[in-house]
């Protein structure tokens, strides 16, 4: 079965995809074509909006599904009269909060994103903070890391740094263990000293080899007998000297996230 679900917002529309696609994920024999629509804020985009919907209809031979953060009540019934079957997710949460709360909501567009948010900032500065330090970019700053993720190249440490950076707020540093690392045997000099913030990322070898050969085909660098010893070499390093790490090869940005999270004792950052 092919459907489409629509994700639409008067803001960008996060909040609705990040819900709205962990439900569906739950359908597993449905097959779903997403379609963010972010900003419909004016009587024009919701029109718009409902064309596509009406469209998706027609195509598919099934309602769409809509999960929406609209709070202007004009807009919200424009779409409502669309092909589609709506899922407010503001007010499907926000009327049991506020019995539960005992007061109101303040129901803004744009609230929990805000750039004058604490959370906005604190998020904005570590992004800066992991491309400031990635690939062992800056050595000087790891004092102000959360945690420094090592590894093989191309073991998921950049994606998973700003992935920890734009969700949560955490300062996520990244060094790649090289040739020349392995041949001392030790970890490295810059290391050392923040024994405590190291978490480690390895990776299936014949998955390394086939990443790698994508970014540079038929060298060494790619070769899986390559890939192997240096898999081999990082995760002996990494039991001699204690630091905890975690296999990316069946794993999601998402899931390698939450787990340096959990293992790290991780909170993030409100600002």
């Amino acid at each position: 079965m092919n459907r489409t679900a629509f994700f639409i917002s008067d803001g960008t529309g996060i909040t609705a995809e990040t819900l709205g696609e962990a439900l569906l994920a739950q359908f597993e024999d449905v097959r779903f074509e997403f379609v963010r629509l972010p900003y419909v804020d004016t009587e024009e985009r919701a029109r718009h909006a409902v064309a596509q919907i009406d469209a998706a209809f027609a195509r598919d031979g099934h309602r769409p599904i809509i999960f929406d953060t609209i709070i202007d009540q004009r807009l919200r019934q424009i779409l409502a009269a669309s092909a589609g079957s709506m899922f407010d997710i503001f007010t499907t949460f926000l009327a049991p909060l506020e019995r539960a709360i005992g007061t109101q909501s303040s129901f803004t567009v744009g609230r929990f994103h805000g750039p004058q948010s604490s959370l906005y900032h604190a998020r904005i500065e570590a992004v800066h903070y992991a491309m400031a330090n990635d690939d062992g970019a800056s050595g000087s700053e790891y004092q102000k890391a959360d945690v420094i993720l090592i590894g093989v190249s191309r073991s998921g440490k950049t994606p998973s740094c700003i992935y920890l950076a734009m969700q949560f707020g955490v300062h996520a540093a990244n060094y790649p263990i090289t040739d020349d690392d392995l041949q001392s045997n030790r970890l490295p000099a810059s290391l050392s000293a923040h024994q405590n913030r190291l978490f480690g990322l390895t990776i299936d070898p014949v998955r390394l080899a086939e990443i790698r050969h994508e970014r540079r085909p038929g060298s060494r660098y790619a070769s899986l007998r390559q890939c192997e010893d240096e898999v081999r070499q990082v995760e002996g390093m990494l039991r001699r000297n204690r630091i905890p790490y975690l296999n990316t090869t069946r794993m999601s940005v998402e899931e390698i996230a939450t787990r340096i999270m959990m293992e790290k004792g991780l909170r993030g950052r409100k600002g």
